[in-house]
């Protein structure tokens, strides 16, 4: 068995040595450093491909195997590759890139949760390392002040690189990581600030340079950025839903204020980071334009970068002296024990316990993207006797010290994730989520975009949670067929854009309603979705035929919508409760839907019912551990809903939660809501409710949930 596996493997190789390495030397006119861009591509490509491969059997980040890369390959090592035009444009915007999803990515619904815990450790998390750092580095590092206060700044700085490892234990709506996450905020703007500062003392034109007509350019610049963009991106997304123009919409808005920054004598990849702050509410992080995102950048933007980065360090200054790594081992001594410090004076003032000190420090103990701005801009800052502002041995301790740091911090914050979950402090952090399905119907084809977009914003963020859409034929046509085949199709694709599995049914029946039931069934769904219906003749009902008698048949919860503006778009959901709703047996499931499409598409809510049914919604989320941004209406205009009305704009989702006959919530009023649904929201999007009635599915997925039976109730 060991002589095939030898062999085998012999074979293996043998062919990735033909494929890969004897191209490069049967070129008639091979050389080194090879400049034919057809080669150079593939050889990024190839890095690309299989560096973060060897990186996770070694357990380390793939950032540092691209830098790694980049130093083989690159001028100082094997001198492959000269580090030519393609890598300062590639560069460039690799590190706007990064700078931008950092900020994008960050949950700002936790942040603003424990928004004082966060600024009061921003604070101390960005002064007390920088301190200490300027100090560092002009005693013991002999740097000049300028560049001691450039350094001082990396100490500052902190990337949320170790936030997977958060995220696989499940903490990820942990109060210390939210903290954290804030924290970062602070941090990298402040060092940003700092960044631009003496950046723009040393720029071409330094002579003409005032602090205070920065700062007040600065503040204009980016007060211009916050609130332009989000009104420019939500108009842009009304109006047209491809994910790919959005997606092209979105960078150019990127590079637009990286140029504002310069322009102004900033840094630019504080403008890309200011808009993905901006931005972080308009680009739901289950979307597709999320996905599209972050597939792009780290299949090429920034792994482009990063091997270029690698290609800067000059690896024979390490090897002809300890000077390189004397730097690296100060900064790196310097820079964790500031972080380390911070965290814990923060546990002290905050009253945290050990274990949330613990998973701060690992938060913010790595180094990545602003420290590499912070290298590469010192690098390229030349001062009057024409040497590097920050040298090559800063430049390569650098890279050490982002190397160290990682490290550090993977180990720092696996040990804490691991203590927090074993003792039991992770509770809080239990999302209440349980296996559920979602149905969709589909027919209308000019409705499946945003049918699907609903359901995909609805859907549990679990593994557990399925995904099927179904379309009723009710004839023998071939073609009416395969147009339903065709909206599955497009349907599932959309889902699989973002990595949902989506199953789709084309199935026969003799009428609509039976066809859905039996999907319904067959599927064990816990929620089926509709489009409202919209009336032709004057004689036809609100809900219309297929509705209702859906609503007479079906037991799970149902959802009638009526889309007019996209979902990503929506910024605040208006949700009308009856009273007594907190004793309906699908109470528990439509409050888990309501605050999931909240916080998928970071829209806030307004809630309006009796104070008791209020408390009982707030209640509610608190227990399944929702983190919603919500204001609540003690409301009692049941029989005219002209006052929400007023209150109501084009980006607003209103949503109604219904009764059905028998239910302890329902009342005679819950029969007006079509008519005033014609009266007064017939120009904006409109979601209907329907809780499941005691015996469906949606209940057993609350008995589940809860652990109770609601027959035992």
């Amino acid at each position: 068995m060991g002589t095939i596996a030898k062999f085998f493997a012999n074979f293996v190789g043998e062919i990735l040595f033909t494929l890969v390495l004897t191209p490069f030397f049967c070129m008639p006119n091979f050389y080194i450093p090879i400049t034919d861009p057809t080669w150079i591509f593939f050889l990024v490509l190839s890095i690309v491909l299989f560096a973060p491969m060897i990186l996770e059997r070694l357990r380390l980040p793939s950032i540092v195997g691209m830098i790694v890369a980049g130093v083989v390959i690159g001028p100082y090592g094997l001198h492959v590759l000269e580090r030519d035009a393609s890598f300062e444009i590639f560069g460039k915007v690799g590190l706007y890139y990064i700078m931008f999803l950092a900020s994008l990515e960050m949950n700002l619904v936790d942040v603003w949760k424990n928004r004082n815990s966060a600024l009061g450790f921003g604070l101390l998390s960005f002064a007390l390392p920088f301190a200490v750092g300027v100090g560092v580095n002009l005693s013991v590092l002999n740097m000049t002040l300028p560049a001691a206060i450039l350094v001082a700044s990396m100490y500052a700085a902190h990337t949320l690189l170790t936030y997977p490892i958060v995220m696989r234990w499940g903490l990820s709506r942990h109060r210390a990581v939210g903290i954290a996450v804030g924290g970062t905020i602070i941090t990298n703007i402040l060092t940003l600030l700092v960044l631009a500062v003496v950046g723009g003392m040393f720029r071409p034109d330094a002579d003409s340079f005032n602090l205070a007509l920065l700062v007040g350019k600065v503040c204009l610049t980016g007060g211009l950025i916050a609130w332009s963009f989000p009104r420019i991106c939500r108009w842009f997304f009304r109006r047209l839903d491809d994910s790919i123009v959005q997606y092209i919409f979105v960078l150019a808005l990127v590079f637009l204020a990286a140029g504002l920054m310069e322009w102004v004598g900033m840094e630019g990849i504080l403008g890309a980071f200011l808009v993905g702050l901006v931005l972080n509410r308009e680009i739901p992080p289950a979307g597709p334009l999320m996905n599209h995102i972050e597939f792009v950048g780290n299949a090429l933007f920034i792994p482009y970068f990063l091997i270029g980065v690698g290609m800067l360090i000059n690896v024979q200054t390490m090897l002809t002296g300890w000077q390189v790594f004397f730097i690296a081992g100060v900064m790196l001594l310097t820079g964790t024990g500031g972080k380390w410090l911070s965290a814990r004076l923060s546990q002290r003032l905050f009253r945290w316990s050990k274990a949330e000190g613990s998973i701060v420090v690992g938060l913010s103990t790595a180094r990545a993207a602003a420290t590499l701005a912070i290298a590469l801009v010192g690098y390229d800052i030349i001062m009057p006797d024409g040497s590097h502002l920050l040298g090559d041995s800063i430049l390569n301790a650098s890279m050490l010290l982002i190397l160290g740091s990682c490290l550090i911090a993977s180990m720092t914050t696996e040990r804490a994730a691991h203590h927090i979950v074993l003792s039991g402090e992770a509770k809080q952090e239990s999302s209440g989520e349980a296996k559920d399905t979602l149905l969709v119907a589909l027919h209308n084809p000019r409705t499946l975009i945003p049918m699907v977009n609903l359901a995909l914003m609805l859907r549990t963020p679990s593994a557990t949670a399925q995904l099927t859409a179904v379309s009723v034929i009710l004839g023998d046509d071939a073609n009416v067929r395969s147009e339903a085949q065709k909206q599955l199709d497009y349907a599932a694709k959309m889902a699989a854009a973002i990595n949902v599995r989506m199953q789709t049914h084309c199935r026969w029946s003799v009428n609509p309603v039976t066809g859905i039931v039996h999907a319904a069934k067959e599927s064990e769904a816990s929620d089926i979705l509709i489009g409202l219906h919209q009336k032709v003749t004057i004689g036809e009902t609100f809900y219309g035929k297929f509705a209702t008698d859906l609503l007479a048949a079906a037991g799970q919860q149902i959802l009638l919508y009526r889309p007019l503006v996209p979902i990503y778009s929506l910024r605040r959901l208006h949700v009308v409760v009856p009273r007594k709703a907190e004793f309906d047996p699908g109470f528990r499931h439509w409050c888990h839907r309501v605050a999931t499409l909240s916080a998928q598409i970071s829209a806030r809510l307004s809630v309006y019912s009796g104070s008791t049914t209020l408390d009982a919604v707030r209640n509610m989320w608190r227990t399944q551990h929702h983190t919603v941004e919500a204001d609540y209406h003690d409301y009692s205009s049941w029989n005219d809903f002209l006052p929400l009305a007023e209150r109501l704009r084009p980006d607003h989702l209103v949503v109604f939660i219904a009764a059905h006959k028998g239910m302890p919530s329902y009342h005679r009023y819950i029969e007006t809501i079509p008519q005033q649904v014609e009266r007064y929201f017939s120009a904006r999007s409109t979601l209907i409710i329907f809780p499941a009635r005691p015996g469906g599915a949606a209940n057993a997925v609350a008995d589940l949930r809860s652990g109770i039976s609601v027959m035992q109730k």
